[in-house]
């Protein structure tokens, strides 16, 4: 199965990703880190979305978030009940996008989804496929919308890339290579390093070159992953093999010790096509065939997040519960597969413990 459905808004014919679509939706924010800074500023952008509301630990830190960038109101922690809480008990709020570590994310999404928000939540979705499992059965229960937030798919270098293997450029494709990989300085207060965060490298970077790999060869069939463990037990480094049924191979790497190239290249029988720039948000492709090599370039410095916040913004405002280009069922597919790489890997997390006791549901 390749993903070949295109987005509206990365349709070539259609308006850019700033432009309406339909009634202006209003707003929430979980975090105030760097990701939620970046996202909330194209969010900004969008000309039917109202910066309604923004929620921290810290209400001073809300406060300088919410004037910064141009929200309405700000919740941090007070009389018991968590900004985020404050943030999902406001009648206003009608979409949420979740930036917290991704330890965070299932107590924090299910918080909002029960009090009837649509929610877009950051990778990683969750910690494991059953916290994802979990919110997806509550969604769906309640006929809310909820993504996870996997910026490239929606990306046009992406979308275009797409194109080129539906269309059989590439032959049959046969193997994927994908990093993604920089020194990061070890701190096990940093979420990066720490296991009550879902820190490691899997489940910060690996998504990005997996997306390449399961838009080129589909589900493989099994993985088999190899890694180092840092401090604390988290991968700081992991090579993952994907197999699949056909014989076709891709192998990846994901690293927060070491540089890599930061590139996918896909290779068939008739011939490969290599990313440029970094696999994140590439600024092109080339293909090489026996006939030579075509390069296809895209705008650099142009939206990033745009893309897949329009996408959320047309699947609320048509009624849709979830995305044709970031389906539900592959975030769950991805997390299992992710729970058994990290059982090659040697990973286990807080909350792994806790749901294998029956303390996974905050009460």
């Amino acid at each position: 199965m390749r993903h070949v459905v295109r987005p509206p808004c990365c349709d070539p014919d259609a308006p850019g990703p700033l432009v309406a679509t339909g009634r202006p939706l209003r707003w929430g924010v979980v975090a105030t880190g760097s990701i939620a800074r970046s996202v909330a500023r194209e969010l900004a952008t969008l000309e039917d979305a109202e910066l309604h509301a923004v929620s921290s630990r810290d209400q001073a830190r809300a406060c300088a978030f919410a004037d910064e960038l141009g929200f309405d109101l700000a919740y941090g922690d007070a009389r018991g009940a968590a900004g985020y809480q404050r943030l999902a008990a406001d009648p206003d709020v009608e979409v949420v996008y979740v930036a917290t570590p991704h330890g965070q994310h299932h107590e924090v999404t299910r918080t909002l989804l029960e009090a009837g928000k649509h929610v877009l939540v950051e990778k990683s979705f969750t910690i494991h496929a059953r916290e994802a499992e979990d919110l997806v059965a509550i969604a769906r229960a309640r006929g809310r919308f909820l993504m996870e937030a996997v910026a490239t798919r929606f990306l046009p270098a992406y979308q275009r890339a797409l194109d080129v293997l539906a269309a059989g450029e590439l032959g049959e494709v046969r193997y994927v290579q994908a990093d993604l990989g920089f020194p990061a300085t070890a701190d096990p207060r940093r979420r990066l390093w720490a296991p009550e965060d879902g820190g490691g490298a899997l489940l910060d970077l690996t998504v990005y070159p997996f997306t390449w790999a399961v838009g080129a060869l589909g589900w493989p069939r099994e993985v088999h992953a190899f890694g180092a463990l840092a401090e604390g037990d988290v991968d700081e480094l992991n090579a993952l093999t994907l197999v699949y049924d056909d014989g076709g191979l891709a192998q990846m790497m994901s690293s927060f010790v070491s540089h890599a190239a930061r590139s996918a290249t896909i290779s068939g029988t008739a011939g490969t096509l290599r990313t440029e720039g970094v696999l994140t948000n590439p600024t092109g492709f080339s293909v090489a065939r026996a006939g030579g090599v075509r390069e296809e370039r895209f705008p650099v410095g142009g939206p990033r997040y745009a893309y897949e916040l329009r996408e959320v913004t047309r699947c609320v405002q048509q009624g849709l519960t979830e995305s044709p280009t970031m389906p539900l069922g592959d975030t769950v597919a991805t997390l299992r597969l992710f729970d058994d790489a990290r059982q090659g890997l040697g990973v286990r997390y807080p909350h792994d413990e806790r749901w294998d006791a029956g303390e996974s549901v905050p009460r």
